[in-house]
């Protein structure tokens, strides 16, 4: 009934109006009815007449010449074979298809968009070629060398060669290309896990069916050839056999770009190399060839039909009988589309693990920071300690996803982490994920148990967690279910500091109560943004000016903005800076600069982009100035030298003169399980003389012990403070014993004073 109401409604209530409107006449105005009635008679007698007029009789020898031809005595029978009566056949009846929104396809305007490029030049062995691969174990960065060296003795021009896992932004070379009539060769190997092919894949997929993108932005490519590696042995589901090389194909080819030579797959195990050579020989062949090859449509002959046949998929009936099979099917079908994120045993997995990692799950992964070490032996904290009373061995480092949506330049794990926009792999339960990372901490907390200079009372406590800190790597604000996770840590009393790359407004907007919530701003300006975090998303400034919106309205939520300075790349934006925190108004705002891991192919730091302690101080006290010029109410709160960190906070964090950056825990834990609405004002504590802004400690804890190694460096460095020590306990035995004798000389003018004579 409800359907049949939707259906006709229109019909309906239309019908009903006109009605209403004749009837509203008719009682309102009768003489004005009358006229229209009348003139609508007059007006079907007239088209009547038209119509007798125009339409003239037919002739009596016409008609019986007709009745002739159709007489039955007269009629041929028409013939049928009775030997398909029982047999399915075309003309047997066809179930009504049901209705449904036309589906229409691009493949002819992509295709005629393909073939009217003018500027086309054939590939030749002139045409500037890019040799494109990506890697976990170097196998394939192996055969694109040998690709690279076989194309040289081809080629006019030496050939890029490129690592797609390395490449800052995919849009330069896959949707808006610098150079035109350039070939694209591709070397790819085909994994079962999670690997960054899988995010260039997915990127070519979602600039396919961004609407925002042109249809065929490869169409000014003068061709693309694929390669594809893989393990017939270990895989032996045909289907699978170099299945990611196949992949790559079909989207470039739906992206507009040209295939000069079909698909090549070789096994690493068997015949990969001889394949290559022949693959090569022949792609060299159809480079020399002048003649012009053949404009087909872009889509790949494998996907002709596919949106019919998901059509007619969709439209078949289906016996209720069935429906069981048919949902066990999709089931099966969907889990097995989603990969683990890290599976065990995979080149990412070994690679963290080398790296002092434990996995947890397929998505998670703990690790024990350095200055949980250190605090055990009694050498200090990290700044946390410093800024927000938080003791280093009691805090658990970990993530519950290792995948980003970033690569910053300052990243220490390039090439070994996953990286996506959406998630796209399975999801572990968040309880799994907790347990899991208490228990791969404690196991690590108890391999330091027989460490030289680990404090005993330190080394107790430490098997109780009492802060975790959600900034290990990648995003946990990612992971589904961090609600839910951050939640079974507040349960035990572990207070949460999550952390954000300002990259997922809608998670950001969703999240419940947490400790302290962080935000990083690593750049100032869009265009220093994508310079140093190298974000994913297209719309990446987009995301991060609502992030900051966002975070402008959790009052409740003590809010931090943390700004890594990076020299050259974004320490000389003050006013801009000065503009996002004006935009969010957090509560504090850590400044730190760049720590240096090394340099690696995907990392293009040296040591010449990490500044001075001194130019943080004066980066610092320049954005602090332009804060209070804007009537915000900031001040230099603290300081940790070590970490080359400082510390603003608002204002109000001052009570009665005296800084209160630090969090009373106990005091949050009450507040959150009372269930009252309370602000980040109501659970602070004060701050500690010793990491004030412009202590000598520097934020260092009097009660541990600052240790340097016995390097070269070092040890000049402290054969200078021992000088400098020498020198100012001389300067001051000096002092002390001027004041002790001009002490001596006053006592001794008190008790004898001296006569004058007056002449």
């Amino acid at each position: 009934m409800v359907h049949s109401w939707h259906k006709s409604r229109s019909t309906v209530l239309t019908v009903g109006a006109v009605l209403g409107s004749l009837y509203y006449l008719y009682t309102t105005k009768p003489e004005l009815f009358n006229n229209a009635l009348q003139a609508y008679q007059t007006l079907t007698n007239n088209n009547n007449q038209s119509y007798h007029k125009a339409v003239k009789p037919i002739p009596d020898e016409v008609e019986n010449n007709v009745e002739e031809k159709i007489n039955p005595s007269t009629a041929v029978p028409m013939p049928v074979d009775f030997t398909t009566l029982g047999k399915a056949n075309s003309t047997a009846a066809v179930p009504l298809k049901k209705r449904a929104p036309k589906k229409f396809t691009s493949k002819n305007s992509k295709a005629q968009a393909n073939n009217c490029n003018s500027n086309y030049a054939v590939p030749s062995v002139d045409s500037d070629v890019i040799v494109f691969y990506s890697t976990l174990t170097g196998t394939s960065e192996r055969y694109a060398n040998l690709l690279h060296m076989k194309l040289k003795e081809v080629l006019t021009k030496e050939p890029e060669l490129i690592n797609i896992d390395y490449i800052e932004d995919l849009d330069e070379y896959f949707v808006a290309p610098k150079r035109e009539n350039i070939v694209y060769l591709f070397v790819v190997p085909s994994y079962e896990n999670e690997s960054p092919l899988d995010f260039f894949l997915e990127t070519l997929k979602e600039t396919y069916n961004d609407w925002r993108i042109d249809s065929t932005p490869l169409a000014k490519l003068g061709g693309y050839a694929v390669f594809g590696l893989g393990d017939s042995e270990n895989w032996p589901e045909e289907d699978k056999f170099c299945y990611q090389a196949i992949q790559t194909d079909k989207w470039l080819g739906k992206l507009g770009a040209r295939r000069i030579f079909p698909v090549g797959t070789g096994c690493i195990k068997t015949d990969a190399e001889q394949v290559l050579e022949e693959w090569v020989l022949h792609l060299a062949n159809t480079l020399k060839d002048k003649n012009i090859p053949e404009m087909m449509d872009i889509v790949d002959s494998d996907d002709e039909g596919t949106d019919e046949e998901a059509e007619a998929e969709d439209n078949a009936v289906v016996d209720v009988e069935d429906m069981g099979a048919i949902i066990k099917r999709t089931k099966e079908s969907n889990e097995d589309v989603k990969k683990q994120m890290v599976a065990k045993d995979s080149p990412t997995y070994n690679s963290l693990t080398k790296q002092g990692y434990t996995v947890v799950g397929s998505h998670s992964g703990v690790k024990i920071c350095r200055w949980t070490k250190s605090a055990l032996r009694g050498r200090g904290s990290c700044y946390k300690f410093a800024f927000y009373g938080i003791k280093s061995h009691l805090c658990m480092e970990t993530t519950p996803s290792l995948s980003c949506s970033s690569k910053c330049v300052f990243c220490w794990r390039h090439g070994t982490n996953p990286v996506g926009t959406t998630w796209r792999w399975q999801v572990d339960p968040p309880k799994a994920i907790l347990d899991g990372a208490m228990e791969g901490h404690y196991k690590k907390i108890k391999q330091l148990r027989g460490v030289p200079g680990v404090n005993s009372a330190r080394f107790a406590e430490a098997m109780t967690v009492k802060h975790c800190a959600l900034s290990l790597v990648g995003e946990p604000i990612f992971y589904p279910h961090i609600n839910e996770f951050v939640g079974m840590l507040h349960e035990k009393h572990i207070s949460s500091f999550l952390v954000c790359n300002a990259q997922h407004p809608d998670e950001l907007a969703a999240m419940d109560q947490v400790t302290q919530l962080y935000v990083s701003i690593d750049a100032g300006k869009k265009e220093s943004l994508k310079k140093v975090d190298r974000p994913l998303h297209r719309d990446f400034w987009e995301r991060f000016q609502q992030c900051l919106e966002i975070l402008r309205e959790k009052r409740n939520q003590r809010t931090v903005f943390r700004l890594t300075l990076v020299k050259d790349f974004n320490t000389e934006e003050i006013e801009d800076y000065a503009d996002l925190v004006e935009k969010g108004i957090p509560c504090l705002i850590e400044v730190k600069g760049v720590t240096y891991c090394g340099t690696s192919k995907g990392n293009p730091l040296t040591m010449k982009n990490v500044p001075f302690y001194e130019e943080v101080k004066t980066f610092v006290e320049r954005l602090n100035e332009a804060l209070n010029k804007r009537g915000l109410a900031y001040g230099i709160a603290a300081e940790h030298a070590h970490s080359c960190c400082i510390l603003l906070a608002q204002d109000r964090f001052k009570i009665d003169g005296v800084w209160n950056t630090h969090i009373d825990y106990a005091k949050f834990f009450e507040l959150l399980e009372s269930g009252k609405e309370f602000g980040p004002i109501d659970y602070v504590a004060p701050t500690p003389e010793w990491a004030v802004y412009g202590a000598e400690a520097g934020g260092f804890n009097p009660e541990d012990t600052r240790f340097r190694r016995k390097t070269k460096h070092n040890l000049a460095l402290a054969e200078q403070e021992r000088l400098a020590q020498e020198a100012k306990d001389q300067a001051e035995e000096k002092v002390n014993s001027i004041e002790e004798k001009t002490t001596e000389a006053v006592e001794i003018v008190d008790e004898e004073p001296m006569e004058v004579e007056f002449f």
